[in-house]
């Protein structure tokens, strides 16, 4: 385990050159920011629903009012295309949108009972822990923070080591929008000692965490000793399904954007693609073509369509895969510093390779042919993992059956899009546990009360 320290030097994946040091927060401090939340949180609770509303709104604002400042730091410190940011930082303000509408809509209901009346109440559960990756900062803290503010709880988050810098923007953004003190609080650090603390401190009631599934079971075990509520996004090795009367040529100019956006660090990448084996030669031709114009640059270049990896770990992780097989094709990354790997396209010997199973987190994609409807089913659920996935065909039918059989959250017909802030959105299998996103999210963040009021 790398030692903890009471720094951390951030580092621009562009460049490798070091951009600043982020303090780490220790066990007191950690300690001292949950008990802060807790002391906070009835007051915030006691906020009235309108008022709640009007302050998440007023967030939302100065959000968009910060994000092209926002996106920037997020080119620089995380290494996403200016594209990419820009998207990130909009989903932040409209998922703060999104939710302020949910302190006036928090219904309860009355259940007709015999002697009188029954009525339930959504009540907040107090403290919140959110630990936040460092593929995706901004919109995955944003997935927590703002469906548990407006819920009535007070939130502790702890972003990645990697990428703390727009998580601390956004805590400094909260308070001039008018949010009390210490109803979001953003403490850096290192996993083993702030993360840990979310999840063995009393009064942290629920712990939302993203990241790998080995990390995640870990955190499933420990909230169980206190039968502590979490929500758990982790893992993924999503399939991309073609089939022979798919529109081809539509379906291999999505496939590059499916995997190696944000340089395959993505949890929702399309990693294996199955195509049917009529038109697999076809495919691969259209494929080879889409992946050599990708266009792999500074991601603070308009054109950019991918950038760096994270870090030097990452891209030697991924390297590690690709050393192990042979590439049939892949694009251009530059040369000189910076986390770079190319785009690449292996083809998959079978569903028991280590690149096929395996979650590599890096612009990597296998393809493997498949006979007909139910192979490509049951290859497609043999994973571990089910968080999302594609099927590219022109039969409705089948898009629908294929869609009931695949194992997985989250699907798109003919697309790649996984993510809307207005549906939920989890995994299923090692993937994880619960959802986050759509109109049910807040519920999570709530205890549900029952009151029976007697007639007599």
């Amino acid at each position: 385990m790398r030692p903890i320290s009471e720094s951390f030097t951030l580092v621009d994946p562009t460049t490798a050159r070091p951009i600043g040091d982020v303090a780490m927060a220790d066990l007191a401090r950690t300690d001292a920011a949950i008990e802060a939340a807790a002391a906070a949180a009835p007051a915030w609770a006691a906020v009235t629903p309108g008022e709640r509303a009007r302050l998440l709104r007023r967030f939302a604002v100065v959000v968009d009012e910060h994000l092209e400042e926002l996106a920037r730091l997020e080119v620089r410190n995380a290494g996403h295309t200016i594209g990419n940011a820009r998207w990130e930082a909009g989903n932040v303000r409209d998922v703060l949108n999104y939710y302020s509408a949910t302190p006036e809509r928090l219904f309860g209901r009355q259940i007709p009972v015999p002697g009188g009346i029954d009525v339930t109440f959504h009540e907040p559960l107090g403290v919140v822990g959110i630990i936040v990756p460092w593929n995706f900062p901004m919109p995955i803290a944003a997935w927590g923070f703002a469906p548990a503010l407006a819920a009535g709880n007070t939130v502790v988050l702890k972003p990645a080591e990697y990428t703390p810098l727009t998580a601390l923007r956004l805590a400094e953004l909260a308070l001039e929008a008018g949010l009390p003190e210490h109803v979001l609080t953003v403490l850096p650090g290192a996993g083993p000692v702030v993360g840990q603390r979310f999840v063995t401190h009393p009064l942290v009631r629920k712990v939302c965490f993203t990241g790998s599934t080995a990390v995640g079971k870990q955190v499933l075990a420990g909230c169980a000793e206190q039968v502590k509520r979490c929500t758990l996004e982790l893992g993924g090795k999503s399939a991309n399904i073609v089939f022979a009367d798919a529109d081809l040529a539509k379906a291999a100019a999505a496939a590059p954007s499916a995997v190696f956006d944000n340089a395959g660090q993505d949890c929702c990448a399309r990693s294996r693609i199955l195509v049917q084996e009529s038109v697999h030669a076809e495919f691969l031709d259209r494929l080879q073509s889409a992946v050599e114009a990708f266009v792999v640059t500074d991601p603070s270049d308009e054109a950019a369509e991918m950038g760096p990896l994270v870090s030097a770990r990452q891209r030697d992780r991924v390297q590690g895969y690709l050393d192990e097989v042979d590439v049939a094709f892949a694009g251009t990354a530059p040369d000189g510093p910076g986390f770079w790997v190319p785009p690449s396209v292996v083809l998959a010997t079978g569903p028991e390779q280590r690149i096929w199973r395996e979650e590599v987190f890096g612009p990597v994609v296998a393809v493997l042919p498949f006979a007909d409807e139910a192979e490509a089913v049951a290859l497609a659920n043999d994973s571990d993992y089910g968080l999302s996935g594609s099927i590219y065909t022109g039969d409705l039918g089948r898009a629908l059956r294929v869609s009931r059989a695949v194992q997985a959250g989250n699907l798109s017909v003919n697309s790649h899009s996984s993510v809307r802030y207005w549906t939920p959105f989890g995994g299923f299998k090692q993937s994880g546990l619960g959802r986050e996103l759509g109109p049910d999210a807040p519920h999570g963040f709530t205890e549900e009360k029952n009151v029976f009021l007697s007639d007599g």
